[in-house]
C-alpha cells in the first residue's frame, strides 16, 4: 500500500474513533491540477466533538503514518477544522458549515467513497 492511501486510511481510522459522521474520502489523484490526492470529509455533532476528531486525527495519523499535518486552521472556533497533510487534506465540519461549503461535490470528476458510520 503506498504511502497516501495510508495516510487516508489512519486518518478515517482517527475519525472513526471518535464517531465521526458521513465520512468520505474524495480521489482527486487523476485530475490534473488538483491541490492534493485525497481530501477526507467528515462531520462532527459539536464544536467539541469536532475537536476531538481532529485531536484523534492528529493521534492516530502520527502513530500509523508517521505523519504530522504541514498546517492546521480552525481549531479556535471549531466548526471547520482543516488538516493539511500534503497529498491528503481532511476537513472536519460542523453540519450546516458542511452543507454550505459542500466541498465534496466542487470537483465532479473525483471518485467520492461514503464510508459507512460506526454507531
Amino acid at each position: 500500500m503506498n504511502q497516501t492511501k495510508t495516510l487516508v486510511n489512519a486518518v478515517v481510522k482517527g475519525l472513526q474513533e471518535k464517531k465521526g459522521k458521513r465520512i468520505v474520502t474524495v480521489d482527486m489523484s487523476q485530475l490534473s491540477g488538483a491541490i492534493c490526492e485525497y481530501m477526507v470529509i467528515c462531520e462532527g455533532n459539536s464544536p467539541t466533538q469536532v475537536s476531538s476528531l481532529s485531536d484523534s486525527v492528529w493521534d492516530i495519523v502520527r502513530t500509523d503514518a508517521g505523519e504530522k499535518p504541514l498546517s492546521m486552521d480552525g481549531n479556535r472556533n471549531a466548526q471547520w477544522i482543516g488538516m493539511d497533510y500534503g497529498t491528503v487534506l481532511v476537513h472536519i465540519f460542523m453540519p450546516e458549515q458542511r452543507s454550505f461549503y459542500n466541498l465534496e461535490n466542487l470537483w465532479a470528476d473525483s471518485k467520492i467513497k461514503a464510508i459507512p458510520d460506526l454507531d
